[in-house]
């Protein structure tokens, strides 16, 4: 016998592209067949009730396979330019956003205008501006407004934070990350919002993240550059790789460096699908991480490395056969996303209406993927798209000080004292 789910949350989706594929689908399809469970707020469940996107063909396809095959329930799609306004006029409880990031905000705004929780793909949003709007909807409207952050809970990546937590290794000094992503993202799966855009907004940020919430202190500089020529014209707007340095001062007063590389033309035949590789010095110790060497290789004749890869993380969403037989799809890409639905979940049905405030208030304070939480991550992506923009337009080397007695941002060209102030107010 089924039980019956004792509440529902409704869930929208804006876009279908690589990373529903990846992370959403897996989540969705395992919540169609088992809901999301709490002693706190009991047996929910959580369809998949309308997605939104440009064309509606991903949509289309994954409906015909999906709902007939029993993988998920019915559901709406809408497409075109006002899809995400129709799914929301449909009605939903919390919408996922996993856009282009420079679609991000507009979509991310229209969720919380309807008065919808929100959970919005990395980077949340391009400039302070934006991050500020949406979180004055949110407090206005009383919901959630969430990022994805899914490498926070890379289970290397929370082991490192529990030792800089637990004061086993102290303060940081110097950091070097590096993600490098193959050319089938830059050269197919995104060639159609590629122009004009660079992997460092794409990937960097997973670590921007992983730095300020990790490690704190105060963001102070940022300085960036790439290389262009290979996904378009050596003198255009649109990058193959950048190098990005972020200076952070902690309240001792010392200062930290952090390098991240990221690029998105590794060759297709890369024996990984992603090179990801992390280095931090502290005063007393080192950490050296290595994503994709955590020890699984796997050749198969006349599939790898292209059909399939060499090496294999096992640790993002990886499909697997259990050994009672069920066939499931886990890891911290999908976990993030069922650890937001809980906090929804926590606020709507947690205890009494009357408490709801409360619930709310403590849903926000979790700084690892509140909206509230992202304004230096924000501010370094600002920055960097800033210092890019004006490299391809023929002024490279500019400096961005974060909190300078001009303004929160400050852009710097070189040889010059004139500043461009891109946020006025403190970061």
């Amino acid at each position: 016998m089924t039980a019956t789910p004792t509440h529902r949350l409704r869930a929208g989706m804006i876009g279908m592209g690589m990373i529903f594929d990846e992370t959403y689908r897996p989540f969705f399809e395992r919540a169609h067949q088992e809901g999301v469970y709490s002693r706190r707020f009991g047996d929910v469940d959580v369809p998949l009730t309308g997605v939104a996107t440009r064309t509606g063909r991903r949509a289309e396809a994954y409906h015909q396979r999906a709902v007939s095959a029993g993988q998920i329930a019915d559901f709406r799609s809408f497409a075109g330019e006002n899809s995400v306004g129709d799914m929301l006029e449909q009605g939903v409880d919390f919408a996922c956003v996993a856009t282009p990031d420079d679609r991000h905000f507009p979509a991310a705004k229209a969720v919380l205008e309807s008065g919808t929780h929100l959970l919005v793909e990395k980077p949340s949003v391009l400039k302070l501006q934006e991050l500020d709007e949406l979180i004055r909807l949110a407090d206005e409207k009383g919901v959630l407004a969430k990022a994805v952050y899914h490498k926070l809970l890379d289970p290397d990546h929370k082991k490192l934070r529990t030792l800089v937590h637990d004061d086993v290794l102290q303060h940081v000094n110097t950091g070097y990350c590096t993600l490098l992503e193959p050319k089938a993202i830059s050269g197919s799966q995104f060639s159609e919002w590629i122009t004009g855009r660079n992997p460092g907004t794409y990937v960097a940020v997973h670590y921007i993240k992983l730095i300020d919430f990790s490690f704190g202190g105060r963001l102070k500089t940022v300085m960036a550059t790439g290389q262009r020529g290979l996904v378009g014209p050596a003198d255009g707007p649109t990058w193959d790789s950048n190098q990005l340095r972020m200076i952070y001062e902690y309240e001792d007063g010392r200062e930290a460096a952090f390098d991240i590389h990221t690029s998105w033309v590794t060759p297709d035949n890369f024996p990984g699908y992603v090179e990801q590789e992390v280095q931090f010095r502290f005063d007393n110790g080192v950490w050296n991480g290595h994503s994709r060497k955590r020890g699984v290789e796997c050749t198969v004749e006349g599939k790898t490395p292209n059909e399939m890869k060499i090496s294999i993380n096992n640790h993002y969403n990886a499909p697997a056969v259990e050994p009672w037989g069920e066939r499931t799809q886990r890891g911290y890409g999908v976990e993030v996303i069922e650890r937001f639905v809980r906090e929804v979940a926590d606020v709507e049905y947690g205890g009494p209406e009357s408490e709801r405030a409360e619930r709310l208030h403590a849903a926000r304070s979790l700084t690892y993927n509140d909206l509230s939480a992202d304004r230096q991550v924000v501010a370094a992506v600002q920055a960097l798209e800033a210092i890019l923009e004006r490299a391809a337009n023929g002024e490279p080397d500019c400096v961005v000080r974060v909190n300078d007695p001009r303004g929160g941002l400050v852009l710097y060209r070189p040889g010059s004292s004139d500043a461009e102030v891109l946020y006025e107010p403190t970061v």
